[in-house]
This record gives structure tokens, C-alpha cells and sequence, in this order.
């Protein structure tokens, strides 16, 4: 259930306890019954009334925190802190700054925090990584994020994807009894129907059968689809604490299984370890259903929640729950596990180095790895938690309260693949070391530069399912695009070959391979452009050169309409050129129809001679 249920793991019912004194005893009454929006209204009349002090200062940073209202938090810390607070009070009001992106502000709190408990693990971990932030930042980029259509309103979270389900638990039934922690309805679990067609969900229904008048949280589900395990509360199960003395009952939350049988979820029993002493929640199975991860602060944990795994047994009973140890779990909390089919722990906490609030890890079960940040977009300055995956589906869920309400966003694998590639002479197949070869969009915006090395290899890292084009110089050479379809994940080879320049400068003319047309047409072709690039590089080496074209057809239509698409042919050699970046007046033409044929062939030329016939010619005028 959410960040304030599952982190803090108890719920409570009924209210009574002593005041702090008598002018904040309304309002510690709810806060100390989590009552956390009435709370902050009784403590704002005291500040209103001129009756406020520190402790009414600290307590609507803490309630605003409990909250997660980072900038009202941040504002009445602030307040607090002007009279010495303990070193807890220190530390929340750093990570409410962190949240907001004050960076430098939550160093200098965090300082005063390490001063005054240096061996608090969240002290040593500041202490010998003081330029985190930037390290952060510089992560490459794995996800790209987008908010999915299921959101409402009210909280959303926990999302996970089974068969082309989506199942979360959301605080949006209007009816449902309200959370006094936020003023929100209790959470029920939903479930949603994903197109994979259109990345779009169906209208999400209640699961009916699991729902009760209190919280339930996310799920996990065992890969035959006929087991899930989930969180609820553990009044459900009468498991609590009673307080006769304040009149309060204590509740946790707890882990319950159910089985699908005719489509809906059925025998619905609580796991032996709950405890009415602390709580167990937010389950994930692994693959084979052999083991159960969870979070707990159970006897034994490390911090306020830390992660465990239990040995689910064939026979359906379960072993000793084992904490997962110091390398993963902090003083702080660890929470939302999820595992992947090929064993990589996806967690969150806000107890290892991060943005600020919970941020997103990752960690290989199989390997002696520490815990990995994953970086931006998935994380940032406020909470981000319950990361889950789909490989087959190659799609993944976060929730985050980045916009203020906690919403879910799937989490697309940035895909990275390879184009290399070889700069060849086309003519003999040598290596063309020093060639200079760009990489440009689909809109022809140049991304990078490179020169090809002594092997003639380049080597771009580009995105998956984009194309590319590679555009290949050389002195000497022609140049040439080479365009890259979309590729999937790994490297694509390209094979740039380019052709020598070969033109025969003579003192009339420069003498070209022929600048064919097609027949009746003006459009210069792939051919063409091969040839009128070679001019190009003569023109670019000699600026004092000036070039007449003259073009030509072959002896089919009458010689007006020869003469007029030859003069097409001409200004389409002639804004070729230019296009290249040959000035205007160093290129000019005519056409000439058929009157200067190649081959004098009359009205029985074969269709070779009629090709030789529609040409261009390049003569030198200077």
C-alpha cells in the first residue's frame, strides 16, 4: 500500500492520547493517530493565534513530510531548526530540500546531521560520496517515460503487467472509507486491460473479491497465473495491538494468498509470518514461484523496512523469512521489490544515494554487485518506487509523485545499437583511412562527425527503430549517402564504398562518364548525380573555372519539344550544381534539342543510341 502505509507499516483505529501540552492537545492527538490533514489544521490555528513555538514548528514539518508536501515540509523545518532539533529533524528537513532541488541547501543540513550522529550508515554514505549529484546526472538514460491512461485523480500505483493485464491498487472509489493520513480513500486493488497494438489500457475495474473496507496494495502472480500473493491490512485477519490505556488499536500490514478458480480469486489466507507485532508487504515472486521477496521491519532488519525473500515450498508451507543483508538494505527504508525472470532485483529507497525521496535500484542476484541508482528520467527529486518489468512485452511500470499525486508511468527500454562502418575505394577496394563521415536524421540534421581511422573504420552509437543516413567525403572521391534503416538492439555493418573521381579535363571540356536522362524527362538520376558530383569537386578545387552546359535529346518528338526539354534538362544540371554549392555564375547552358545528335542515327536509331543521345555536356568557358 502506499508510502504512507507501507513504509511506515501499521495502521491505526480509534484515537485518544495525552497532549504535548494543553494548547497542542487536539492536534497531537491526531497527529499521534496519523491523522496527518486534520492534524496540520489544528497546528496552523496555533500558528494563526499567535500560540506557535518550535515544537508546533517541527511537527508540521513532520506532518507535512509524513504527507510528502515537500515545499510546506521544507517550510516549517526551516522554522523549526532555528532552535537546535535532534539530529532526525536534520536529516528529514535535507532530504524535503533534496526534493525540491535544492541541492547545496539539503549538503549543508546533511552536514549538520553527519556532525552530530558521524556513525549513522546515512552519515558515513554522505560523508565519502559528497559528489553524488553530478554522478547521478551523468547515468546514461535506460527508460523513456510516459503517464498511461489509467491514472484517475487520487493515488495510482504499483502497476504490473501479467497477459496483457494491468494490475495496481489506486485510491479512486469516491465511496470508500477515508484515510485520515491523506484524506484520500482506502486502497483497492484494480485491474486494466493493455492494447498492446496501441499502448493504450482498457477502463479499469475493482478486483471485487480481494477488496475490503481497508487497504489493499500491489500484487505478484506466479507464472501459471493461478496464485497471487498481495497486501492487505491485518485487521483483516484480527490481527492487532491494543492500547487499552489511549483506547487505540494498532494494525499492521500483512501478505495473503489467493488462487483462481472459474476466473475469480478464491481461498484468500493470510502467510504464517504475519505478525501482529510488524508488518509484511509489497510481495514479488520469482519465475519459478520458488521464492517470495517482500519488505518488512520485522525482528532482524536493518533499518525502518528492509527487504527479505521467504522458500515457498512445493507443498505450498513456507521456510524462515532471511533478510537480504546490508549490501541492499540501509538504516533507511528499502522497499517495493520486484524481480525479474532473469534475477535482477528492482527496489526502492530512500536510505542509499539518490535525486532525493525514494529513488529507484537495480541489482544482479547473481552476481557480487553493489546496488545500482538507474538514473534519470525513472528517478528524481521526489518519490519514485515500485518498479516492475515485462520482458516479453519489453515494458516496464513506475510510480512517482512527481506531479504532486502518485501516478503511473510505463518505462520503455531506451534501445542502443551500433552502426560501423568501412570506407572503401568502390574501384579497387582499398581502405580510405581519413574520410570523413556524418551521421545525420531522417530530417537531415547532422548528429556527429568523425574521421575514419588507419582501417577506415567509423563507429556511431545511435537509438533503436530510428533511421540514419551516413554521408561519406574524401578528396579525390565522390561523395556518397548511405542510408541506415531502423535497427534492432546490437550492430549493424555498412559497407561505404566510394568511387574515385575520374574526369578528363582537356583545354575545351571536361569530359565525364554520360549524364543520362530517362526518356521523356528532366529529373536527374541516381546515375547523374554520381557524375555532376565529380564536377562538383573539380569546380570546388579550381574557383576561377566557369562551365557551359550543353544538353541534349534524342531524335524521338518534334524539335520544338525536343528543344524545350532540353532546356529543362539544362537548368536541372545547372540548379544541381548549384545546389552543391558551386556559385551561379560559374555554371550556365542551353539546350540544344536534337540537333547536335551523338550518334546520327535519323528515325532508326536502336534504344542504345537514343541513350547516348539524351546527354550533357560540360564545357569549359574560363
Amino acid at each position: 500500500m502506499k508510502k504512507y502505509t507501507i513504509l511506515l507499516f501499521f495502521v491505526l483505529v480509534s484515537i485518544s492520547l495525552s497532549a504535548q501540552n494543553k494548547d497542542t492537545k487536539n492536534a497531537d492527538k491526531l497527529f499521534d493517530s496519523y491523522e496527518y490533514v486534520q492534524a496540520v489544521k489544528e497546528y496552523l490555528s496555533l500558528v494563526e493565534k499567535g500560540k506557535a513555538d518550535t515544537y508546533v514548528y517541527k511537527q508540521l514539518g513532520d506532518s507535512y513530510y509524513n504527507m510528502y508536501n515537500t515545499i510546506e515540509s521544507e517550510k516549517w523545518y526551516a522554522q523549526a531548526v532555528k532552535s537546535k532539533q535532534d539530529g532526525e529533524t536534520y536529516y528529514r528537513y535535507a532530504q524535503m530540500l533534496k526534493s525540491n532541488g535544492k541541492y547545496a541547501e539539503s549538503n549543508a543540513q546533511m552536514k549538520v546531521f553527519s556532525a552530530m550522529l558521524p556513525n549513522d550508515e546515512r552519515a558515513k554514505g554522505f560523508n565519502e560520496n559528497p559528489d553524488y549529484l553530478s554522478k547521478l546526472v551523468q547515468k546514461e538514460k535506460l527508460f523513456g517515460l510516459k503517464k498511461i491512461n489509467v491514472n484517475s485523480e487520487k493515488s495510482d500505483f504499483g502497476a504490473i503487467l501479467y497477459d496483457n493485464v494491468l494490475y495496481f491498487a489506486s485510491a479512486r472509489n469516491e465511496n470508500g472509507k477515508i484515510y485520515g493520513w491523506n484524506n484520500e480513500p482506502f486502497l483497492d486493488l484494480y485491474q486494466s486491460d493493455y492494447r498492446e497494438e496501441d499502448g493504450t489500457y482498457s477502463e479499469s475495474t475493482p478486483i471485487s473479491e480481494l477488496n475490503t473496507v481497508f487497504h489493499e496494495g500491489p500484487l505478484t502472480m506466479t507464472k501459471d497465473g493461478n496464485t497471487i500473493y498481495f497486501s492487505s491490512e491485518s485487521f483483516n485477519s484480527k490481527l492487532f495491538e491494543k492500547d487499552k490505556a489511549k483506547k487505540l488499536k494498532y494494525g499492521q500490514v500483512s501478505l495473503y494468498k489467493a488462487v483462481k478458480e472459474n476466473g475469480k480469486w478464491t481461498a484468500i489466507t493470510p502467510l504464517p509470518f504475519n505478525s501482529k507485532n510488524y508488518s509484511t508487504g509489497n510481495p514479488s515472486i520469482d519465475k519459478d514461484g520458488k521464492f517470495l521477496y517482500f519488505a518488512s521491519n520485522m525482528p532482524g532488519s536493518i533499518g525502518g523496512t528492509d527487504l527479505w525473500k521467504v522458500a515457498v515450498n512445493s507443498d505450498g508451507t513456507f521456510g524462515t523469512p532471511e533478510n537480504l543483508g546490508s549490501k541492499i538494505n540501509t538504516s533507511g527504508d528499502e522497499n517495493f521489490p520486484y524481480v525479474t525472470d532473469d534475477a535482477v532485483l528492482y527496489f526502492s529507497s530512500n536510505g542509499l544515494t539518490g535525486f532525493g525521496g525514494l529513488d529507484v535500484f537495480s541489482i544482479d542476484l547473481n552476481k557480487n554487485d553493489l546496488p545500482n541508482n538507474i538514473g534519470n528520467p525513472v528517478n528524481a527529486e521526489k518519490d519514485d518506487f515500485a518498479f516492475t518489468f515485462n520482458k516479453e512485452k519489453n515494458i516496464g511500470y513506475l510510480s512517482s509523485n512527481r506531479s504532486g499525486v502518485d501516478h503511473i508511468y510505463s518505462a520503455v527500454p531506451v534501445c542502443k545499437g551500433q552502426i560501423q562502418t568501412i570506407v572503401k575505394n568502390a574501384k579497387n577496394g582499398n581502405i580510405l583511412a581519413d574520410s570523413r563521415v556524418i551521421i545525420l536524421d531522417v530530417k537531415n540534421n547532422i548528429l556527429d562527425t568523425k574521421m575514419s581511422n588507419e582501417k577506415g573504420e567509423v563507429s556511431y552509437e545511435v537509438d533503436c527503430q530510428k533511421p540514419y543516413v551516413l554521408e561519406v567525403h574524401k578528396d579525390g572521391f565522390v561523395t556518397k549517402l548511405f542510408p541506415v534503416s531502423k535497427i534492432e538492439k546490437g550492430v549493424v555493418s555498412i559497407d561505404a564504398a566510394i568511387d574515385p573521381i575520374e574526369v578528363i579535363v582537356t583545354e575545351k571540356e571536361i569530359i565525364l562518364n554520360p549524364i543520362y536522362f530517362e526518356y521523356n524527362k528532366s529529373d536527374i538520376t541516381k546515375q547523374g548525380a554520381v557524375e555532376l558530383d565529380k564536377l562538383v569537386y573539380v569546380m570546388s578545387q579550381n574557383d576561377k573555372l566557369v562551365i557551359y552546359v550543353k544538353s541534349h535529346t534524342d531524335s524521338r518528338g518534334s524539335d520544338e519539344y525536343n528543344l524545350n526539354l532540353s532546356d529543362r534538362r539544362t537548368k536541372s544540371t545547372i540548379q544541381y550544381i548549384i545546389s552543391k554549392g558551386i556559385n551561379t555564375d560559374k555554371i550556365s547552358g542551353k539546350g540544344f534539342g536534337e540537333s547536335e545528335p551523338k550518334v546520327a542515327c535519323g528515325d532508326i536509331c536502336t534504344d542504345d543510341e537514343h541513350a547516348l543521345n539524351r546527354r550533357s555536356e560540360f564545357m569549359i568557358i574560363k
